[in-house]
């Protein structure tokens, strides 16, 4: 990885200053680098199509990083209360999505805090763990089998995500997808520093992501594909010619609807009619009940 304050390789410096431009240059080139995942019992017949799919509350239940963070907290990398602080900063996000609160210069430089000096293969070897732990039986049957129609007609597919990339990447390998787009931390040495490369794969920063992979990937974004849940990716879904509201919330609804997007909602009854409140509110509600259980 580059040093503070170095532009990512590939990077033209002229855009290097935007945040949003340089997370997603970043993203789509340590995809690159870490090359196709998925089965190789499928032929590549389509190669300037592909299929986008944002992770958490489309591909997932519940927000990646979260379950992350568990694992983590119950490796004890961090204390109860840190991960009670870190559960509210994810609701605040998710249901305000609110970009700029983590565009600023003290969001991006502690929202990977909690891996500093640690070794990037480390932290790759606990997501592991933490995938199989806690994310695995937590992956929409439906999205999961749209993923699979774009993989059965030769086309590759890829995750675009705010999660950090090495953990986007393991969830990528573990579906059999292509690969992934996920949020770029800082190392040096093979150490993180908790800095990020230019902020939080979100909102711009994703559009950008599959823009730059699709240059060069030799992608025709037309013939692509996006998925989300959330109004914060309207520039991913916007980038493509095929866009699909998947448990959209309610501001992605109504785009969908004005612009005749797709919309494919897998929750049933109570849940699908809750739109707009994401499933970390309620992660972040039975973790907290649980280590309160554990102090008492």
């Amino acid at each position: 990885m580059t040093g503070a304050g170095d532009a990512p390789r590939g990077i033209d410096a002229s855009t290097a200053l935007d945040p949003a431009v340089r997370a997603g240059e970043a993203s789509a080139a340590a995809a690159v680098a870490a090359g196709d995942s998925g089965p190789g019992d499928v032929p590549l017949t389509d190669l300037t199509a592909a299929a986008f799919f944002d992770v958490d509350n489309t591909m997932m239940i519940g927000a990646s990083i979260f379950h992350f963070a568990r694992g983590l907290a119950a490796r004890k990398f961090f204390t109860s209360s840190d991960l009670a602080g870190f559960a509210w900063q994810q609701i605040k996000f998710r249901v305000g999505g609110r970009e700029s609160t983590y565009s600023t210069t003290t969001g991006r430089d502690t929202a990977l805090s909690f891996v500093a000096g640690r070794s990037v293969d480390e932290i790759t070897t606990l997501g592991e763990e933490i995938y199989d732990e806690l994310m695995a039986d937590r992956i929409w049957a439906g999205t999961r089998a749209l993923a699979q129609m774009h993989l059965d007609a030769g086309q590759r597919v890829w995750l675009v995500t705010a999660t950090p990339v090495e953990l986007a990447l393991i969830i990528a390998r573990r579906l059999g997808l292509t690969g992934a787009l996920g949020t770029v931390a800082e190392s040096v040495d093979g150490v993180y520093t908790g800095r990020l490369v230019g902020e939080i794969l979100h909102g711009p920063a994703k559009g950008h992501a599959v823009r730059a992979l699709a240059v060069s990937e030799g992608l025709d974004l037309r013939r692509c594909t996006a998925y989300s849940d959330s109004v914060n990716d309207v520039p991913m879904l916007s980038a493509v010619g095929t866009a699909v509201a998947i448990n959209p919330d309610a501001s992605l609804r109504d785009i969908a609807r004005e612009r005749g997007w797709q919309v494919r909602d897998f929750r049933t009854g109570r849940r699908a009619a809750r739109i707009g409140v994401p499933s970390v509110i309620g992660a972040a509600a039975v973790a907290a009940a649980g280590l309160a259980v554990r102090r008492r």
